[in-house]
């Protein structure tokens, strides 16, 4: 009896423990030490070691955070630097979305990896990550299996894309402008393609954000496509209107007398609450996330990944 309580108390400390760590190292990213490379390390390193204990409000806040930050950067835009951000990535867009969804049904049914996820995976390397395959999951009538293995596939490879893609634009010396359009191309999530373009720096972050929100809205057409290529009777069309605040935000910087002093603390504000999105981000991959993915979605999201990268950064070092 004695044992079985002893074993209890313990269980309730570490739980305990874990905890308190787990808000401490949250609260930690909220100071200007924090950047967004650091906060993502810390919480995959806190994911591998320990379970979240707060994995549904994560979830949600993490949610809620990156959309209220990306509204928040659009205070520091101007709607013409917005335009041309958002046109120079354009035709290249509409290429690399149809390119990279042929080719991702095409190898999928080559690896043999089910038609659904190959398509939900193909969906977020082409488009914008988690967000496409949330919006045209239900769509396609995916099961909670392919959602999780696909979710997983592009999480992962959004993780390392954080991290090695400000390295590689370093060691290539492209310009802010460049490493910018790249990231928003390339990258999947919106959460990975803000916290590279903030790590590159200022002019890397406006334009892979505005070019990254002008990729989502693909989200709509390729919903409304979904529907036709699996023959749902679905109507629901899920639409990221968060985009559409953000462009609220800039044109109120843009054409009202928005003091500057607000318009940068609104920005700072907005940037370091990213940096504490991607902190719970990374602590929402854990070992059995890892287990999920299994060895041919991982393929088949690594190459269509590779190949979207490789090809854009061509367009963008030599034909842009």
């Amino acid at each position: 009896m004695k044992v079985v309580i002893l074993q209890e108390t313990f269980k309730i400390m570490n739980t305990t423990i874990i905890k308190i760590l787990f808000s401490v190292l949250a609260i930690a990213c909220i100071f200007p030490f924090a950047t967004p490379p650091l906060a993502l390390f810390s919480g995959l390193v806190f994911a591998l070691f320990f379970e979240n204990p707060f994995p549904v409000f994560s979830k949600k806040i993490s949610k809620y955070l990156l959309q209220g930050s990306v509204v928040g950067l659009g205070f520091g835009m101007h709607i013409s630097e917005a335009l041309k951000a958002g046109s120079d990535g354009v035709l290249f867009t509409i290429f690399s979305v149809v390119s990279v969804m042929v080719m991702g049904i095409l190898i999928g049914k080559w690896l043999k990896v089910s038609r659904t996820s190959a398509y939900l995976i193909a969906s977020g390397t082409a488009i914008c990550g988690g967000s496409a395959i949330a919006a045209v999951g239900p769509v396609a009538r995916a099961g909670s299996n392919e959602m999780s293995v696909s979710l997983a596939t592009i999480f992962v490879l959004n993780a390392i894309a954080l991290f090695i893609f400000p390295v590689i634009g370093h060691f290539l010396n492209m310009t802010q402008h460049e490493f910018g359009l790249w990231a928003a191309i390339a990258i999947h999530d919106t959460s990975s393609v803000v916290g590279a373009g903030a790590t590159y720096g200022p002019e890397a972050l406006k334009v892979a954000t505005t070019v990254k929100l002008t990729r989502a809205l693909w989200i709509i057409p390729l919903s409304i496509y979904t529907a036709f290529h699996f023959k749902s009777d679905s109507k629901k069309v899920s639409v990221p209107w968060f985009i559409l605040f953000f462009v609220l935000a800039m044109l109120i910087n843009s054409f009202l007398n928005v003091p500057e002093s607000l318009s940068k603390g609104i920005v700072s504000v907005s940037r370091q609450a990213l940096t504490v999105t991607l902190f719970f981000i990374g602590a929402g991959l854990s070992r059995s996330n890892l287990k999920t993915v299994g060895f041919r979605p991982m393929v088949l999201g690594v190459t269509l990944w590779i190949f979207i990268a490789i090809i854009s950064l061509l367009f963008i070092l030599f034909l842009y």
